[in-house]
């Protein structure tokens, strides 16, 4: 392969055979590898170089054919019959069961595959490079795509495209989960791009796909060139009835109390991610939760359990199946700065650089420091250090690779070269060993600035911005800044600022999530968290949020999603969206700061206040005159981020912890170290606390005037299908009758009414009371339809759905030859259900409200007064509790003739006795078992 000449590369070709290769040729800055099995050279051989040979003269494409023909005589000898790879499969217990790992079966054309297979779970993960490295950096270029395939678990996607496209969120948290523990494991210098790619191929629904993922790439790339120093493995830890479980099934996690994923090498731990589950109790609030996952002297005795174990376990075993069928490393294609280079810099710019370290604000610092790197580097320059020569560093082409010095070159003009085919002109070789690279002052100059920092931190005791180790930046917060909004807030800590808004919204607005493990979940707490460019003073894409602000995202989402109250207790569902507004590091914690503050002032009753903190550390500081002890560090910033160990952030309370994340840059973090740093977390959330109770204008703790109303009732579930109606009519006719925004309603009988006023919600609970009332002996309508007459009586509606028969005989005191000779269709009169036969049909009387009814009357005053003078103080007390189904029905005795008031109480006792309806009326919205709502003034439980 030919490489560009006005970049710096190296060529390199792999080779799948490890034969000594009969051509080779190495020097200081390229590398040229070619085996008889390359399937790249064969065909450039079988080519004779057709496209190379237009830019070599006569003489050049002569001697270059005869090495070819060479090479072609030394592959003929090994191109005999070659039988294909058997693959290779091994059993490694984890838990309480083995996973499956096999590699030569899928992808053999990759650096690295394997299947890993747990139950009937199954990840296919490749590992694939780059041939020609792309330019140096401090950053390793590698990408991770994860992808969970419906078709593994049989089904196809929910959403109007059956074909899986762009990532889901959770797929993009897989991918982080996977990258940040390997990234510490590669090796510096290697800039060959490197890609990971995985997919769930099948998923039995018990054993989740995400640590078995973080394992498979672990062994993929260990079994591909792409040199690493550990094999990495991820599993996942659950707490069921007080055991812990590795890698635990999804009927488990269930029951369990935390989620907390492990990843790390046999030896050491670079990644945990942990959020506690449900309430805030149990070891979610323990200090000592690190702890339970190492099998030391002063762990919690009450729980056995050594997870690191579980990784070491599967580490050996990877180990043995690397010898046996691993790739050769790529350790030549390493390419570091030279030594000598670091050596020139801090002489040119140690003094002023200690100085640069001393401002205490970001940009200005940024500044500083970038004028310092053009200063050094300009002073190189001047040196003879760095050459401008754009044709230093360039790869030399294969006719210098063959040493062929010829001077009647032929001249290729642009053009003459068809297109498809590689367009080189030929450079001469360049031989400089004692210059630099412009890209190789600047790596060195930032990992120079990188030593300097943490050598002022353990040698002075301040850091950049003059705090001590355990010192927290100062803290200003504020509620209700956005006036429309349902609740907001604004946290500062130092130069990171976050603008958190919240939200509220019925199930409508909940977030929907189709994905492998969780089918059709409606996320009812979300927190979306946005970095515009704009935050850290830069010009930058705006579009999709990228991984890491879903990353973040999620981490404070988790903080916050303990302390939220039941949706029996608080029916909305809540939108969280921080934006960073500046940002100097823990902008996520700032965005667990800020959000807590802001579901204050929306009047979410939160369980309790919780902060978050990102920690540092220095491990080693007996590098820079210490003790050797290692530095922990409160409330980074983003220099001391990117130049420490360790990067832990934490949420929680004063008693413990929420969720947290910690991922570890060097191997080595003890016990000890990490509970130093929960410890010293604990009291940095104390101090963030203490700052945020002093926040002014302090949060508002009621519902906005501009959030929506949501009243909750119970309804027969046997009811639920009237409220629909045929595909949902009677239920929009409500909503645009009424003009409620939504009407939800559950299988289990629950009825969630949405609106912006008072008066929607109470015409539609009247709609909605009727359609689903259960008729009860004694009960009173009035002002119902007679909607036939017939001769032997009329049908009256006392109720959408519910009519009954009066009988002609009910219909008057005295006697009517026929029913139509005083009412019509229309007509609407009281009546008093009086029977309810076996066939579930209803007889009506409207004789027995009638004044004119002496014999009715005398009994009903004698019974009115017997109840009156034995239950007085019973029957006062019933009549507040009791429940009226129709709002038409007599609802105060006062409002009824002098004669019916009496019996009126005997009528409400009848009805209190039978009634079976559990929705109410207006009055009664505030009833705590069956009825709420939700609005400005009520409390909610």
């Amino acid at each position: 392969m030919l490489a560009n000449p006005s970049t710096s590369t190296t060529l390199h070709y792999r080779s799948n055979s490890t034969h000594n290769p009969p051509f080779s040729h190495t020097n200081h800055r390229c590398k040229l590898s070619l085996s008889p099995n390359c399937p790249r050279f064969t065909n450039f051989a079988k080519s004779k170089c057709s496209s190379l040979s237009l830019l070599l003269s006569r003489r050049k494409r002569e001697r270059l054919v005869t090495v070819v023909k060479a090479f072609e005589d030394t592959s003929a000898v090994n191109d005999g019959p070659q039988s294909l790879h058997q693959p290779i499969s091994v059993k490694i217990p984890v838990g309480d069961r083995h996973i499956m790992v096999e590699t030569g079966h899928l992808g053999r054309q990759a650096s690295g595959s394997v299947t890993v297979t747990d139950g009937e779970t199954i990840i296919y993960t490749s590992v694939c490079l780059d041939d020609v490295p792309s330019e140096p950096s401090d950053f390793y270029p590698l990408s991770v795509n994860y992808q969970e395939r419906f078709s593994a678990a049989g089904r196809t996607s929910g959403g109007f495209f059956k074909r899986e496209g762009r990532l889901k969120d959770h797929e993009v948290l897989i991918c982080r989960l996977i990258d940040r523990p390997l990234r510490p494991t590669m090796l510096k210098g290697f800039y060959h791009e490197t890609q990971i790619l995985s997919w769930v191929l099948s998923y039995d629904g018990l054993h989740s796909p995400d640590s078995l993922a973080v394992t498979a790439a672990g062994i993929a790339l260990a079994l591909s060139e792409v040199p690493n120093t550990k094999v990495i493995a991820g599993v996942r830890v659950g707490l069921v009835d007080d055991k812990f479980i590795v890698n635990p099934t999804t009927k488990e996690m269930e029951e369990s109390k935390l989620d907390l994923l492990l990843a790390g090498t046999d030896s050491a731990i670079f990644m945990i991610e942990y959020h506690c589950i449900g309430m805030l109790n149990g070891v979610g609030f323990h200090l000592g939760v690190i702890a339970i996952f190492f099998r030391k002297k002063n762990c919690l005795k009450q729980y056995k359990l050594d997870s690191q174990d579980a990784v070491r376990t599967i580490c050996n075993e990877v180990n043995a199946l690397v010898k046996k069928c691993g790739k050769p490393k790529m350790l030549d294609a390493i390419k570091l700065p030279p030594p000598e280079l670091y050596k020139h810099m801090e002489e040119i710019a140690g003094d002023e650089l200690v100085k640069v370290l001393q401002i205490r604000n970001k940009v200005p610092r940024r500044k500083a420091l970038q004028s310092l790197e053009e200063k050094v580097l300009s002073i190189l320059t001047e040196k003879g250090y760095v050459s401008k020569d754009q044709s230093f560093g360039i790869p030399e082409t294969v006719a210098d690779l063959l040493e062929i010095e010829e001077e009647d070159e032929e001249v290729v003009v642009d053009g003459e070269v068809d297109e498809g085919d590689v367009h080189i002109k030929p450079n001469g070789r360049r031989s400089s060993p004692s210059l630099f690279s412009e890209v190789d002052v600047k790596l060195v100059f930032k990992e120079v600035t990188s030593k300097f920092l943490r050598r002022r931190i353990v040698e002075g005791g301040k850091r950049s911005d003059g705090r001590t180790p355990e010192g927290i930046r100062p803290i200003d917060s504020s509620c209700g800044l956005l006036p429309r909004a349902h609740g907001s807030a604004l946290f500062t800590r130092g130069e990171t600022q976050s603008l958190a808004v919240v939200t509220l919204g019925d199930k409508q607005m909940a977030q929907r999530v189709d994905n492998l493990v969780d089918e059709e979940e409606f996320k009812r707490f979300y927190l979306q968290y946005s970095f515009p460019p704009s935050c850290v003073g830069e010009v930058g894409r705006i579009g999709a949020p990228s991984r890491r602000e879903i990353g973040h995202g999620m981490l404070a989402e988790r903080a916050l999603e303990p302390i939220l109250p039941s949706e029996n207790d608080f029916p909305y569902t809540v939108r969280v969206e921080s934006t960073i507004t500046e940002s100097n590091g823990s902008s996520s914690m700032a965005s667990v700061c800020g959000g807590c503050l802001a579901l204050q002032d929306a009047g979410v009753p939160v369980k309790c206040m919780i902060a978050g903190i990102a920690m540092g550390m220095v491990l080693d500081t007996g590098e820079f005159g210490g003790d050797g002890t290692p530095l922990i560090l409160s409330d980074i910033t983003g220099s001391e981020d990117a130049s420490g160990d360790m990067d832990f952030k934490v949420a929680g309370n004063e008693d413990g912890v929420t969720a947290f994340q910690m991922d570890i840059k060097v191997g080595g973090i003890t016990l000890p170290v990490m509970r130093t740093a929960l410890l010293q977390a604990r009291d940095g959330r104390k101090h963030i606390l203490a700052e945020m109770l002093k926040c002014s204008p302090s949060p508002s703790k009621r519902l906005s005037k501009y959030a929506p109303l949501i009243h909750v009732m119970k309804v027969n579930p046997e009811k639920v299908n009237i409220i629909i109606g045929s595909g949902g009519k009677k239920v929009k006719s409500i909503i645009e009758e009424t003009g409620v925004e939504a009407i939800d309603t559950q299988d289990d009988g629950i009825v969630k009414i949405t609106a912006k006023d008072l008066s929607s919600i109470e015409k539609s609970i009247s709609i909605i009371s009727r359609l689903t009332m259960v008729p009860t002996v004694g009960d009173i309508y009035k002002n119902c339809e007679i909607k036939s007459v017939a001769p032997y009586g009329v049908f009256v509606e006392i109720a959408p759905g519910h009519e009954g028969l009066c009988h002609i005989s009910e219909l008057s005191s005295n006697w009517l030859p026929k029913a139509e000779d005083a009412f019509k269709v229309g007509d609407r009169v009281d009546v008093k259900l009086i029977e309810v036969n076996g066939k579930g049909q209803l007889r009506l009387s409207r004789k027995a409200l009638l004044p004119e009814a002496t014999s009715e009357k005398s009994s009903a005053e004698q019974q009115a007064r017997d109840l009156t003078e034995g239950n007085t103080e019973q029957s006062k007390d019933k009549s507040r509790a009791t429940k009226f189904v129709n709002p038409t029905k007599v609802e105060s005795v006062e409002d009824a003739p002098l004669s019916k008031k009496k019996a009126y109480k005997r009528l409400t006792s009848s009805a209190r006795d039978g009634l079976k309806n559990s929705s109410t009326t207006v009055s009664s919205i505030a009833s705590k078992d069956e009825n709420s709502l939700v609005n400005g003034e009520a409390k909610i439980g």
